[in-house]
């Protein structure tokens, strides 16, 4: 690639052309900051949040799950400030009336050039009506993120399964902001997925937790395969923090449009269950069973955006090498996140008893392997281009050998190397190497 836009042009054509991500709303000309999931798309962000949740969660003996629903009691948006401070600052063109985000310099509207106005802030939040009267009691919001859905569930969850501080409550789900101008394809948009926790912890003792949650990003960072060399932790400044928090650090990714925010660390002290139980007028103290000692739990939050880790890992994986004299694309992402882990093949879709014996091997390992698909469209050089620009780990030949002394041909797809291996050993080897 000459440039990184060229970079991130190729990127976004594979996404669309491949299966991963289209368009949202296309056929009647789209609709801006939404993208729509496709088959493959799915099934890589099954793998993080299936990931997530065994680092987050299941590998933990301290944290509990919630799904809160996306549309709240007005009441809890006010509580949280999200009503009242919940804004970007928004310039307006006086001719076409085409609006921008003021944190990108304008002296003019880059759509007519027209005069843009004076910044003013702008609530990004989706507002909505409850109910089949339209008043003022009736409005309510997409929720902005998922934490306050976590915060208000904090009573139900101690009452319902009585958790000893230190615990954590994990959710993953839909958020809605409405975006000024989206750009950067998934990285900045109207309806996105997010994978948070929030940790609470004794006022005394955030500190040792929050250094033990800033280790757990970085494992999780290694454990999808997002590059060191890519991934960058900066500590946020006082002056830019959020008025509740006394530290957060940002972790930064290159992505092709430049370094930018990609997950957040965040110590949000008792601002939110002190400001919930306020407004609501419950009890959200925790009591301690050991000294009975009553207070509000301060809270550690890691943050991580599922699209944007989605864009991370496409941007990272994308690779143009040469293999056998070709050019070649390929995604060099990490088996266990690959949306298809092995691909079989007949060497001839010609022969029947050789794609009876790959339709037999692709119904064996189906029973033991996480995506797995079978691929007798055009010849077999085409079929591992198509694997390789889908990230596909390993393809799997049935050829005439395998008739005659019952190995198969594994193809590495990273270097384009293949050896042989008996068939009846291949489902314990893929598993192994998973």
């Amino acid at each position: 690639m000459n440039t990184e836009t060229e970079r991130m042009n190729a990127i976004v054509s594979l996404a669309k052309r491949r299966g991963f991500v289209f368009p949202g709303s296309e056929i009647y000309g789209g609709l801006s900051g939404t993208w729509d999931w496709g088959h493959l798309g799915v099934l890589l962000k099954e793998r993080i949040k299936t990931e997530w949740l065994r680092t987050f969660v299941h590998e933990r003996d301290d944290v509990l799950t919630v799904d809160a629903a996306l549309i709240m009691n007005a009441e809890v948006w006010k509580a949280s400030g999200h009503v009242d401070g919940f804004t970007d600052p928004l310039v307006e063109c006086e001719k076409c009336k085409r609006r921008f985000r003021a944190d990108i310099p304008l002296s003019e509207c880059p759509e007519c050039g027209g005069k843009v106005s004076a910044p003013r802030q702008f609530n990004m939040m989706f507002e909505t009506r409850v109910g089949a009267v339209e008043e003022s009691s009736s409005v309510s919001y997409l929720r902005p993120e998922t934490a306050q859905g976590i915060f208000v569930n904090f009573k139900n969850t101690v009452d319902a399964y009585h958790p000893k501080l230190p615990f954590g409550i994990a959710q993953i789900g839909k958020a809605f902001r409405n975006e000024i101008t989206p750009r950067d394809f998934l990285f900045r948009a109207r309806e996105f997925e997010q994978m948070e926790l929030e940790y609470f912890v004794h006022p005394n003792e955030w500190e040792k937790h929050f250094e033990t949650w800033r280790l757990c990003m970085h494992a999780w960072q290694e454990r999808i395969g997002i590059p060191d060399e890519l991934f960058h932790e900066v500590e946020v400044g006082e002056g830019d923090r959020a008025h509740y928090s006394q530290r957060t650090i940002d972790f930064e990714f290159d992505f092709p449009f430049g370094r930018k925010e990609l997950y957040g660390l965040a110590y949000r002290g008792d601002y939110d269950l002190s400001r919930h139980a306020e407004r609501s007028g419950i009890d959200l103290s925790y009591v301690d069973e050991k000294t009975g000692e009553r207070f509000i739990p301060h809270v550690i939050e890691p943050s991580l955006g599922l699209d944007r880790t989605v864009l991370a890992l496409l941007t990272s994986a994308y690779t143009e090498d040469e293999l056998g004299g070709e050019k070649r694309v390929f995604l060099h992402l990490a088996p266990r996140i690959a949306p298809i882990r092995v691909a079989v093949f007949p060497l001839l879709k010609n022969k029947p008893e050789l794609v009876t014996r790959a339709r037999e091997l692709f119904q064996t390992l189906k029973k033991n392997v996480s995506g797995v698909v079978f691929d007798d469209n055009g010849n077999i050089g085409k079929r591992y281009r198509r694997q390789d620009e889908i990230g596909t780990p390993w393809c799997v030949t049935i050829d005439f050998d395998t008739l005659q002394d019952g190995t198969v041909t594994l193809r590495n797809r990273d270097d384009g190397t293949q050896e042989r291996i008996p068939e009846v050993e291949l489902p314990a080897w893929i598993q192994a190497a998973l």
